[in-house]
């Protein structure tokens, strides 16, 4: 009877590996090794369980696979020692290390005094709300970033004074979660879409856009201000585009950032996607002025009549007929 694997995320690698038709065991070893190095210290059973799946996959992988694994473990210091030999890696504390003397303490810096924030401040950090035109400049700025980028935007949304939009009533979450998964295992790019829109109340193009996301942030960002469990969200992840899902490294990439994500972030940054819309709706319905047709009339000279001095010409006599 196998055991149950120690690693956290390991049983999602596993289950992923058993797929037929699709030769993952290149991407498994990189991820396997990612999720080892995350940590300073293992168990015992872990570092086991490590080297079992490790020194079975290191000889079934290409030689850029294998480089790129041997970088990674060669600089982590609890390398285990059968890997390090797999790999030709010689161990780090071959030689003694030299003592050093110790450091000399640097004199204490004058710390200023923090200001304790007023009352009206602490009202105002919670409830700024964002203009159009700075909720659109967020929203594009996160869709044009890279990932490493996206996800240093989200970690600062957390503590930004902008006020977040409200939370999703949890009946209303409840059912649009149900009605998501079974879009997504039906891969009914479409009806998932249109769902995203209605329930975050979101104009159809932000929603296809978020859903589209070849980086898959925004579609974390929305099934968070949902309230969406994590393992739904990796149903979701490989079943709406298969194509995207069967890839170890995206799963669990979007996984990871999804459990880091904070609900705040997630509710900021979908004011954003709001108050971006209403940007666009100002720019494209600009108010018209009561002079506006005033300004938009051509000036002509003005004709002047010919002013007659009284005396100055002789008065025509109507003549009898006209009279």
């Amino acid at each position: 009877m196998s055991t149950a694997p120690l690693l956290p995320g390991l049983t999602g690698l596993l289950t992923l590996s058993r797929r037929e038709g699709v030769d993952i065991r290149p991407t498994l070893l990189r991820v396997l090794t990612d999720l080892y190095v995350q940590a300073s210290a293992h168990s015992a059973d872990e570092e086991r369980q490590f080297v079992e799946l490790a020194s079975r996959l290191i000889d079934e992988v290409d030689d850029t696979t294998r480089a790129a694994v041997r970088a990674r473990l060669a600089i982590y210091p609890a390398t285990p020692a059968e890997i390090l030999d797999k790999l030709g890696l010689r161990h780090g504390h071959s030689h003694p290390a030299m003592p050093t003397a110790s450091a000399i303490p640097a004199a204490p810096t004058p710390t200023a005094p923090v200001k304790a924030p007023t009352e009206a401040q602490l009202r105002m950090a919670s409830s700024l709300a964002m203009r159009p035109n700075d909720a659109a400049e967020i929203s594009d700025m996160f869709f044009a970033a890279a990932a490493g980028e996206r996800a240093q935007i989200l970690h600062n949304l957390h503590e930004t004074p902008l006020k977040a939009s409200a939370r999703i009533p949890p009946a209303r979450a409840s059912r649009a979660i149900h009605i998501l998964e079974m879009a997504a295992f039906a891969e009914d790019v479409e009806s998932f879409t249109m769902e995203v829109g209605e329930a975050l109340i979101l104009p159809s193009r932000i929603a296809a856009q978020v859903v589209d996301d070849a980086g898959g942030e925004p579609l974390a960002c929305a099934m968070k201000a949902l309230d969406m469990t994590s393992a739904a969200f990796q149903r979701v992840l490989m079943f709406l585009n298969p194509e995207a899902g069967s890839q170890v490294n995206y799963v669990y990439r979007l996984s990871r950032l999804y459990d880091r994500l904070s609900e705040r972030s997630a509710l900021v940054m979908l004011a954003a996607w709001r108050g971006s819309t209403m940007a666009v709706a100002r720019a494209k319905y600009r108010a018209a002025l009561y002079d506006d047709e005033r300004h938009r009339v051509r000036s002509a000279p003005s004709q002047t009549r010919p002013v007659v001095q009284p005396g100055s010409a002789p008065a025509k006599r109507r003549s009898q007929d006209e009279r």
